[in-house]
């Protein structure tokens, strides 16, 4: 299923697409897509459902972040080879974990604030994970039955704040708006290999990033296991797996960065796409 969250800011409405395309009310069923509902097994509840026969929602409502009540936002840093080599960095040898803040998680098309004091800001197109149940000390073998979905994501990051600034990347991830996830939260079982997806970003209309997933260092279960030998994921949690070669950081023989007036447009096969006009703060 493609399970969405739309309405107004803070109010947002369960839904679900229906074979048309079309928005269906799931408020009927569920209070919500997010952390509280995916603990008590909700998604379960949506198996014998016929979109169908849902209330249709009428209009273009704005679309919200694909799963509301994060935990933890936990990403995954220079998990493409060859974005690694564009950065000048050498390729890890286990998986660079940084959070981002869950006050910078949006809608995939709300606009993105350029912050202040900004010169570097950056787009990155991502595979997001939900998890959707608590996960410890799971094995790679079983890693992906804890997963509720995925969905697009964009870890917009601020060069300067994330490498020239002091301390780690948390800073230069989690400005408010770095966040946008979704616009669908695809349940796992409609996703046959999370290791084959296809994902692309644009800005301005122009392709600056192609990739597949099939390019991961550490694939999803890989990072599932990796993670839970160090502290639970719990349901809800989100997890950005990496970005694929093409930022702004990495164009020679100059970077190039985003501001006002820029559109980021992104997406990744069978999940969605989203767009993002830039704006200042």
């Amino acid at each position: 299923m493609k399970l969405l969250r739309y309405g107004p800011r803070g109010q947002e409405k369960p839904g679900v697409l229906d074979a048309a395309g079309a928005i269906r009310d799931l408020s009927g069923v569920i209070s919500d897509i997010d952390s509280a509902t995916l603990a008590a097994g909700g998604l379960a509840k949506l198996k014998g459902v016929d979109p169908e026969s849902l209330p249709k929602v009428d209009g273009s409502p704005r679309i919200g972040a694909c799963v509301g009540g994060i935990g933890k936002v936990i990403c995954i840093g220079l998990n493409y080879s060859d974005h690694a080599a564009e950065t000048g960095a050498a390729i890890p040898k286990e998986p660079i974990v940084f959070m981002k803040a869950t006050s910078a998680v949006q809608g995939p098309n709300d606009e993105v604030r350029i912050p202040r004091a900004s010169k570097k800001t950056d787009w990155e197109v991502e595979l997001g994970v939900v998890i959707g149940k608590t996960a410890k000390y799971v094995s790679e073998a079983d890693a992906l039955s804890y997963v509720a979905g995925y969905c697009v994501a964009n870890d917009v990051s601020e060069r300067e704040f994330q490498a020239e600034r002091g301390g780690q990347w948390t800073k230069g991830k989690s400005c408010d708006t770095f966040g946008p996830i979704g616009p669908w939260l695809v349940t796992a079982d409609e996703v046959a290999d999370p290791q084959d997806l296809d994902m692309f970003c644009d800005v301005n209309g122009k392709r600056m990033q192609t990739g597949n997933t099939k390019t991961m260092i550490f694939p999803v279960a890989h990072i599932i296991h990796y993670l839970s030998q160090m502290f639970s994921l719990h349901p809800g949690d989100v997890i950005m797996t990496g970005t694929p070669p093409g930022v702004g950081l990495g164009i020679k023989p100059e970077p190039v960065f985003l501001k006002p007036g820029d559109e980021m447009h992104l997406g990744i096969a069978g999940l969605g796409e989203q767009t993002q006009k830039l704006v200042a703060d």
